[in-house]
This record gives C-alpha cells, structure tokens and sequence, in this order.
C-alpha cells in the first residue's frame, strides 16, 4: 500500500476512545466480511432487498451454502428477514453497514488502482 493513503478528517472519527467490548465486536463483525460470499451478498442487500434465489444467482455459490451465510449474518444482527408469502426476504440492518461495505470496496478499488501493471 501507498505511504500517503486518504485519512478521514477527525470529524468522522469515531467519536470517543474505543473500550476492549467495543474492539472486540468490531473485530468479530469484520471478519464476518472477511469472506468473499458474505461480502457479496452484503453489497447485493446494499442495493436491494432479495430472496434466497436472487442471491444465489447474484454471488454463483451453491443455494446450500448461501443460506448458511445468511443464517450466519442474520444471526450476528446484520440482515433482517420477513416473510413475503412463502419466500424470506432479506435486508440489511442499518446503513452504517452498507457504508463498511461500500468503503471495504473503495479500499479495494485504491489498492487495485495503484498496483503496477503486471505481465
């Protein structure tokens, strides 16, 4: 990586000192996105609310697997479920995580932009 990355103004800086908790769930939520299929879907529901279908052609993993990432993010309290007649439909919670997603993206598309082309 780049020695002069963008900071975020102090401004929107988490607004008081972190406590052990508070790392500790950080670090638990995070690693929940550390995984290419939850990070899919997450985007997906960023954009749109979906059913178990819509995902699985949206990510291309195995409609088994896709569920148990669901049932992982909606136990953590990431998605929402409802039932929409006989399908599930899923959402996310709040924004703040559509904008971790939306930023882990950007950070991604930095870190690409500045690679040295290779041959």
């Amino acid at each position: 990586m780049s020695a002069r990355m963008h900071l975020s103004s102090t401004q929107d800086a988490h607004p008081h000192e972190p406590g052990e908790e508070q790392f500790a769930l950080a670090a638990e939520l995070l690693a929940l996105l550390g995984d290419r299929t939850r990070l899919t879907l997450l985007h997906t529901l960023a954009r749109q609310e979906a059913d178990v279908t819509t995902l699985t052609e949206t990510c291309g993993a195995q409609r088994p697997a896709v569920s148990q990432h669901l049932a992982r993010l909606r136990v953590s309290g990431l998605v929402h479920t409802r039932k929409e007649g006989r399908r599930i439909v899923y959402s996310l919670t709040n924004g703040h995580l559509r904008r971790v997603v939306d930023e882990a993206l950007s950070l991604a598309d930095h870190h690409l932009a500045g690679r040295p082309a290779h041959d």
